[in-house]
């Protein structure tokens, strides 16, 4: 088991609220994204599991153990930080044996366990390679072999694919998703990228304003948004005031067509996307909404831009939203 639980947990910095009363059970051996814009709490949060922040209120429960007043050394948590901080004098082996070595674990089975912890990443030849003579999604393996090395119930990963070029970030989600797969353990990681939330995690945890919005499955969260916030940050959703309700269509559920619908509007964006079209519409009040539609169902009649149109949904697609 490696059931971590947050109790009613606060941070405070002076009068500023970074995190406020939030409680939430993460699944046990999942990989769960802390998911939000800057400034929201889910840095905070992770650092304060990780026991490099001080809790100011609750407690930070694993196992049904509190560790919050615990050093992180003694949580059964890793953390990788977000700039790696591998040592630029020592190898990679050098770098990941060095908790062990801390430890005092003898030369021999540092040996053995270094070997096998960078078999596992990938990294097995290059052991006696300094960082800057790696790339950065080597790198990236190396600190993840050294926090993986002291083999912790929880792996923390703050922003862990933020400083990688596009195509390398997509290479190393799938590489997360593996080793926590394959090592059965609890990885926790904090993003601000909605795409990267989907693709990684089995439970997504979106926070706004020091606060909990939802949790639960990526699939689950994207087709039942419970508020504007959600349903506007995962992107892919229109939030529309319709019959003294607040609701969400998902974009490719809001169909465009000439004759007459549920919302007047005008097109004043068409962009094409390969297998998709997406058309940007406008209402009279100002309100702007996206229609995502199959290539070929665009372009059997295609729209024009200024073209008077009417969104239409069905009553089943469309979800009611909390007032916040």
């Amino acid at each position: 088991m490696s059931q971590l639980e947050l109790v009613g947990v606060s941070k405070f910095y002076g009068s500023a609220v970074a995190v406020d009363n939030i409680s939430i059970k993460f699944n046990d051996k999942g990989y769960i994204c802390l998911l939000g814009p800057s400034g929201c709490g889910k840095t905070s949060t992770l650092r304060m599991v990780a026991g490099h922040e001080e809790v100011s209120e609750g407690a930070v429960v694993l196992d049904g153990r509190d560790i919050s007043k615990l050093p992180p050394a003694q949580r059964g948590t890793a953390m990788m930080f977000q700039n790696y901080a591998l040592f630029p004098h020592m190898t990679v082996e050098k770098n990941v044996a060095f908790s062990l070595k801390i430890k005092g674990v003898s030369a021999s089975e540092q040996k053995e366990r270094v070997q096998k912890m960078l078999g596992t990443v990938g990294l097995s030849q290059y052991s006696e390679r300094l960082p800057s003579q790696l790339s950065g999604g080597q790198q990236q393996r190396a600190a993840l072999a050294r926090a993986l090395i002291t083999d912790p119930q929880i792996l923390l990963l703050d922003e862990p694919l933020s400083a990688l070029d596009p195509f390398l970030r997509v290479k190393m989600r799938a590489e997360l998703k593996r080793l926590q797969s394959e090592l059965g353990i609890t990885f926790l990681h904090v993003t601000h990228s909605q795409d990267e939330a989907m693709a990684l995690s089995d439970q997504i945890v979106v926070m706004n304003d020091a606060k909990i919005q939802q949790s639960g499955s990526p699939r689950d969260i994207y087709n039942n948004p419970e508020t504007e916030f959600v349903a506007k940050f995962l992107g892919g959703h229109n939030v529309i005031e319709w019959k003294e309700a607040l609701i969400s269509v998902r974009s490719d559920l809001f169909g465009l067509k000439r004759s007459k619908g549920n919302l007047k509007c005008e097109v004043n964006a068409i962009e094409y996307f390969g297998d998709n079209v997406t058309v940007s519409v406008e209402d009279d009040a100002g309100g702007e909404y996206l229609a995502k539609m199959p290539e070929a169902t665009f372009f059997d009649k295609p729209f024009s831009i200024g073209e008077t149109v009417f969104a239409v949904w069905n009553d089943i697609d469309a979800k009611t939203l909390k007032t916040q």
